[in-house]
This record gives structure tokens, C-alpha cells and sequence, in this order.
């Protein structure tokens, strides 16, 4: 059996299927307050941020579409990767994809008003 494991894409093609007309994607943000203050993803996203899972893992099934493509972006890439495989693993999604490089990837090729860090 294959293992699930989150399709990455890279920050330019991310920009491009953000910039459709009739994107679908759902985008999470697992970073830090402090990563978030530094260096804010410019797309509408649901932050959750990893050390205080506790806080959101039981809501999670209802903060999430199961029938709807899942983005996921940390700092690079990461622990939105590990984060992404676990959702998979848990049949909590069908479609996860991961922001390959992260926000420094962002940062680098697609806005460098992104401060990386």
C-alpha cells in the first residue's frame, strides 16, 4: 500500500493557483505567533500554529472541508509536511499540498517584501 504524503508545489506555482479566479485551495499556516509577525502570508489562511495543538486538534474536523484541496505553509517546509502527512494518515483529508521551502521559498521567488528569517 502506498503511504499518503502531501504533494508539494513550489511558491511560484502556489502564486499562480492563488492569482485563478476560481481557486478552491484552503490554506492552514502551522508557524509560530512570532514566525507570523515577522514574515505574514499574504493569502486568507487558517492559522495553527503546531506547539498548541492542544488547543485546536479536537475542532479540527469541523475548521476543515474534507472535499477541498488543503495548503499547508510553515517557515520551510517542514513541519507543514510532517503536519500535512499526519491529515492524510488520519483520513481527516483527501488532498493536502505543501508550500515546498516554505515561506522563505515565498519570500525568495515570489515576494521579497516577505521578510525571510
Amino acid at each position: 500500500m502506498k503511504e499518503k504524503i502531501p504533494t508539494n508545489i513550489s511558491s511560484q506555482d502556489l502564486h499562480t493557483w492563488l492569482l485563478e479566479k476560481n481557486c478552491d485551495l484552503f490554506l492552514i499556516d502551522v508557524r509560530e505567533d512570532q514566525e507570523l509577525a515577522i514574515a505574514p502570508f499574504p493569502f486568507t489562511n487558517l492559522h495553527l500554529p503546531l506547539s498548541r495543538s492542544s488547543e485546536w486538534l479536537d475542532a479540527l474536523p469541523n475548521l476543515i472541508n474534507k472535499d477541498q484541496p488543503v495548503l499547508i505553509i510553515c517557515h520551510r517546509g517542514i513541519r507543514s509536511w510532517n503536519f500535512g502527512s499526519w491529515l492524510l494518515q488520519q483520513g481527516l483529508l483527501y488532498e493536502v499540498w505543501n508550500l515546498d521551502g516554505g515561506i522563505e521559498s515565498w519570500s525568495l521567488n515570489v515576494d521579497p517584501t516577505i521578510p525571510c528569517y
